[in-house]
């Protein structure tokens, strides 16, 4: 603690030095109440402002230990925060690391913002921006001010400040370049302006208001400007003040930066407004000075040209990590917006301004986009990421901290290979090639694929083993882990099934399903066609990227796939013969694999492309995707809780062979069965004795349902919960009084995936069948026969538990849709309802 007469003898005026005495007992007197440390606030910040550099100040050993005293960061905020903000901060602790809060005193706070690391490197993905602890963002005229430019946009303003003082109450530090004074100021001139005409000129028959709104909106930006800041600012204290939050307005000119004095003192300013958690407000003062309109790079430095470049220059100076422009435009276009094609870009290097287009500037701000992207290139050359957005959507700082895919991030990786959009759309262009092949073409591709995977197995399975070594190295065990690996078997058995796709793939495309006559001069066909566009998502399996490649070929229609990372190293090479097979006929772009998260959630969006999408992968996968996907219907499983069903009349060596098969084949498939029913009256006999055994001779882990639970006094241990998908050696058994009651089960606790039932009286197998309302339904087999293979559809997409279009393993047909064909010689409606022709209606054969 610093005594009164130290911190006497080291201050020069009068001022600060009572000032100081005050603050000195107020630190020392910790009984104050907390209504009396807010009174002496407003004076500490008197003092603060006295003091004239954060370097000098620190440099004073006396004043830095006095501001080693002052209260953290954190401390501040809370004594300022209302029971609002404090609660608001809580909920929202969890959008920032907990380091950022650590508290600090206020000198260590003014040191750690002074120091400026220009070298420090700048993230490379949406999903860093969540880790930014500094942020500038900037408010464009388009954001703040209403369409018809007389005032200021208040519900949007109010909901951007909320995501604001979200992330300032997480810990980090926020700064805001605002506009929107002039519009403002527009408001309340003309109105002042209207109120001052004398009652003549009210009177007269001549109208001047449109004149007077016309003066004051077009001619009077200085005193619009004027007028405007004061209640802006005030707008500003009073929203951020819902939040707990202080704000202080920094008004500037190109002036202060031109000047090495007055940039010094501006920006000891700021940094003082962010040590003691204010938000700096920052807007140029086109009262006195309107920024020039030359943006040009000078000696490394940037102009002050408009509010975006002043934002990126402030974001550099303070050493920010991101900068957010706002704007009424999504991001950037390679050409502008309004031109036919323009594709937006999530992702830009400045590297690559030559590729682009620019158009007209917005018609509220003093920029455009082109100053935009100077200026963003600007900060991100000196460590400041950039994302350009539109600021009249709702929650877009929230979603661009979150990782999601808004506006356009500067980023310095080499942007590569072509958007998802360019991706969609050659894949709608290439199932269209592909249905213009004769069905021997289509055909021969796949044997050529097939093929392939024999010839290049030594390449295959190098790849595949680099991919293992990783998954181990990343802690990757179980399901996924198991579904990962390939081997000389596994390319055997693809190979047997792509051959099996071509050869009964001639009559996939152009079946003729129905044929009607429907007078003496119409003739309508029905016939099958492609889909269109499918993006299938799969998790680990590298081995379903031939099956679904092959399965697009053979019903012509488009395929984007999304592999997992995991498997990366064996989903490029089989991509790439997947594409050498298609080169053969043009058609190599009908096919494509892309990568990343960023990209799915682009695909998602473009409906106009992609037709349906198909998920193969966890629960948590598969229902992501369902939820995300809003637009784009989607076609899968979520569960594959399948349930095998030992009927009172079962073959007990039937019942064992039957178990133990659809447990342990596969224990990672979602056609593996989870829950094993049995009838209450085989619980006194050997059924049940030797299914168990079999089961832990496997090594499978048994968990009893409810029933089986009080049954058995020291049976196994408790299941979690009867819907349970262990996708692993394990299962659940419970006991069922009869087939009604197992068919109950089945329907409460099943996913609608594959059920089977033991047992050798055919009535009762019957009922079982017809009742039991899933996508696959067996006799006497194992559960693992629901494949698409094995049922001699030669390979599947998925399965589908749904009811819609195709149900179980969907294989050609499940990708397959129709057209009507209607041929006549000059028919028109008018001379069937006048009677001239009459329908006949009569099916042909096909």
């Amino acid at each position: 603690m610093v005594s009164s007469s130290r911190v006497v003898s080291q201050l020069q005026t009068s001022k600060v030095d009572r000032a100081l005495r005050v603050l000195t007992f107020f630190t020392r007197s910790s009984s104050r109440v907390v209504e009396e440390e807010e009174l002496m606030m407003p004076m500490y910040y008197r003092t603060l402002t006295r003091l004239q550099t954060t370097n000098k100040l620190l440099a004073n050993s006396s004043k830095a230990r006095f501001l080693a005293t002052r209260p953290p960061k954190n401390i501040l905020q809370r004594r300022w925060c209302s029971n609002t903000g404090r609660r608001f901060a809580a909920t929202s602790h969890s959008m920032r690391g907990a380091a950022m809060n650590q508290p600090s005193s206020l000198s260590q706070a003014l040191l750690q913002i002074n120091s400026t690391d220009r070298s420090k490197s700048s993230f490379l993905t949406r999903e860093e921006l969540a880790n930014a602890k500094r942020v500038v963002i900037k408010l464009g005229s388009a954001v703040v001010t209403r369409e018809d430019g007389q005032g200021l946009a208040l519900g949007r303003l109010a909901a951007i400040i909320e995501q604001v003082s979200e992330i300032q109450n997480s810990g980090a530090e926020c700064i805001l370049v605002t506009s929107g004074a002039v519009a403002f100021g527009k408001q309340k001139l003309s109105q002042e302006l209207l109120m001052s005409m004398s009652m003549r000129e009210t009177l007269s028959s001549v109208d001047r208001t449109s004149e007077l709104k016309s003066i004051a909106h077009n001619e009077l930006k200085r005193p619009n400007a004027a007028v405007g800041q004061s209640g802006l600012m005030a707008l500003y204290e009073a929203m951020f003040r819902n939040y707990g939050i202080l704000v202080g307005q920094v008004l500037v000119t190109k002036q202060d930066f031109s000047n090495e004095n007055t940039k010094e003192q501006l920006f000891n300013t700021i940094r003082e407004l962010m040590a003691l958690n204010i938000i700096p407000v920052i807007n140029t003062n086109d009262a006195v000075s309107p920024p020039p309109q030359d943006g040009d790079l000078n000696d490394g430095s940037l102009n002050i040209t408009d509010n975006d470049s002043l934002a990126c220059n402030i974001a550099v100076d303070v050493n920010a990590d991101l900068a957010i422009l706002m704007s009424d435009v999504e991001g950037i276009y390679d050409r502008p917006p309004k031109e036919e094609g323009a594709q937006l870009l999530h992702y830009f290097n400045p590297k690559t301004i030559n590729s682009i287009k620019f158009g007209q500037k917005s018609n509220y701000g003093t920029g455009g986009m082109e100053s935009k992207v100077k200026s963003a290139g600007f900060a991100l050359v000196n460590g400041c990421n950039v994302v350009i957005c539109n600021g009249m959507k709702y929650n877009t700082i929230r979603n661009i901290m979150a990782g999601h895919n808004v506006g356009t991030m500067f980023t310095p990786l080499e942007m590569e290979g072509k958007s998802v959009e360019i991706i969609a759309k050659n894949a709608r262009t290439g199932s269209r090639k592909l249905c213009s092949l004769a069905p021997e073409e289509r055909a021969d591709i796949i044997r050529y694929l097939a093929n392939s995977l024999i010839q290049h197995e030594s390449d295959i399975m190098n790849a595949n083993q680099q991919d293992m070594y990783n998954a181990r190295a990343l802690g990757v065990t179980g399901p996924m882990y198991d579904r990962l690996a390939l081997s000389k078997g596994k390319l055997e058995s693809l190979c047997s099934g792509l051959m099996q796709i071509a050869d009964t793939s001639y009559n996939n495309v152009g079946k003729v399903v129905r044929k009607s006559k429907i007078s003496d001069t119409l003739e309508v066909v029905q016939k099958t066609v492609p889909i269109g566009v499918l993006m299938v998502i799969f998790e680990s399996r590298p081995d379903a990227l031939p099956q679904v490649a092959s399965l697009a070929i053979a019903s012509a229609n488009g395929l984007l796939m999304k592999g997992g990372k995991e498997a990366n190293n064996s989903n490029n090479i089989l991509m790439r013969l997947v594409k050498e097979a298609l080169g053969r006929y043009g058609c190599a772009d009908a096919i494509s694999l892309v990568s990343g998260r960023d990209e799915v959630a682009d695909l998602l969006k473009l409906d106009q492309y992609i037709d349906l999408i198909i998920p193969r992968g966890s629960n948590e996968m598969v229902r992501s995707i369902k939820e995300r996907s809003k637009s784009i219907p989607v076609l899968g499983h979520a569960d594959g809780i399948c349930h095998v069903y030992l009927d009172k009349d079962c073959d007990t060596e039937k019942a064992v062979k039957i178990v133990v098969d659809a447990k342990t084949d596969y224990p990672a498939a979602c056609n593996a069965m989870e829950t094993l029913l049995v009838h209450e009256s085989l619980i006194e006999n050997e059924t049940f004795y030797q299914v168990c055994q079999a089961l832990k001779r496997a090594k499978v882990q048994i968990y009893s349902g409810p029933r089986l639970a009080e049954t058995l006094t020291f049976g196994p241990p408790k299941a979690e919960k009867l819907s349970m998908e262990y996708g692993d050696l394990a299962c659940t058994i419970e006991i069922v009084s009869d087939m009604d009651a197992a068919i109950d089960h089945i329907h409460k606790y099943g996913s609608s995936h594959t059920e089977v039932i033991v047992t050798e009286d055919e009535e009762s197998a019957e009922k079982f069948l017809s009742r039991v309302d899933s996508a696959c339904v067996f006799h006497n087999a194992s559960s693992r026969f629901a494949d698409g293979y094995r049922l001699g559809l030669g390979a599947e997409v998925g399965i589908s538990t749904g009811r819609i279009h195709a149900r179980g393993p969907v294989g050609v047909e499940g990708l397959l849709t129709t057209k009507w064909v209607l041929s006549g010689t000059d028919d028109t409606a008018a001379e069937y309802s006048q009677g001239k022709k009459t329908f006949t209606h009569i099916q042909l054969p096909v």
